[in-house]
């Protein structure tokens, strides 16, 4: 097992914001801004202007589609700026197929954090993220903090990360987000809390006492208690389904933040992991706050 001391140290330089200005890209702002000024990292806000806005429309009425986005797109991007004063930032427009400009935009400017808030939709769950932003969950080469239909909508500029949720399953992807969970308990103040969730055995089968208490002490070694928290990370079991569990637990104790690690991307068929995408990204649909996917 990966000891603390030998954990990646965090480094997030530049933080991308992805927004359509609807309600719920806007709902993902104040969290851009809480890792911008905790960090005092660059802001990069993008605004994407799909080709597919002109797809169903004639060719005598685009100038009209033109100005009109123009107008809007000017009023949007003053209130983005007023937002993202006193912040280190760069407001970006660029045209083309959404998913794939912001991967080059990743790449281009070494974006370490990708920060995005989606709508929940009905049906399969591969559509429950909405299709642009499953393929940037799924696809993206750096980590993700997406914001779901069902966190609040608060009143705050900047938000704050008081309560940071992280769920562990030990696996090497999971491992990735231990550092995370460090740094952003760390810089932000907060409590932390380790979470391993177990399937309810058969009855008589196994000793769940002391099998909770091998898992607490192997959290322990993940994260050890220290002077460096302001509040002692604390260590707990739940059993039954990991999506459900961890999304209970971030319910009954007010979590701002979830963090996963899961797998990162791949071309091709290949082994899942505890927290796959399709366990993750049922998290993000359903949770009550923003959720932090961290590439293995």
């Amino acid at each position: 097992m990966k000891a603390l001391e030998t954990a990646p140290q965090v480094t997030v330089r530049n933080v991308l914001f992805a927004t359509d200005f609807s309600s719920y890209s806007n709902a993902a702002l104040p969290y851009a801004l809480a890792v911008a000024h905790q960090y005092g990292v660059k802001l990069y806000a993008a605004h994407v202007l799909s080709t597919e806005a002109y797809l169903f429309a004639t060719p005598e009425t685009w100038p009209a589609l033109v100005e009109q986005h123009e107008e809007r797109e000017q009023i949007d991007f003053a209130c983005l700026e007023t937002h993202l004063r006193g912040v280190p930032h760069e407001v970006l427009s660029p045209v083309g197929d959404i998913s794939d400009v912001l991967f080059r935009l990743i790449h281009d400017h070494n974006i370490d954090l990708l920060v995005l808030g989606t709508h929940g939709r009905t049906g399969l769950p591969k559509l429950l993220m909405g299709s642009v932003a499953e393929k940037i969950f799924r696809h993206c080469s750096c980590q993700v903090l997406t914001v779901g239909p069902h966190v609040a909508r608060g009143e705050k500029r900047v938000a704050a990360f008081n309560r940071i949720l992280l769920a562990t399953d030990f696996s090497d992807e999971s491992l990735a987000a231990v550092p995370y969970a460090i740094s952003l308990a760390q810089e932000h103040q907060a409590h932390l809390s380790l979470l391993h969730v177990l399937r309810e055995p058969a009855a008589g089968t196994v000793n769940l006492v002391s099998d909770a208490a091998f898992l607490v002490r192997r959290m322990e070694k993940l994260v050890p208690p220290g002077p460096d928290f302001p509040f002692q990370p604390e260590y707990l079991v739940e059993f039954g389904a990991a999506p459900e569990q961890i999304l209970g637990f971030a319910r009954r104790h007010g979590v701002d933040l979830i963090l996963l690690g899961v797998r990162a991307p791949v071309w091709g068929p290949g082994a899942g992991t505890h927290f796959s995408h399709t366990i993750a990204q049922q998290i993000v649909a359903q949770a009550s706050c923003p959720v932090l996917t961290v590439r293995g």
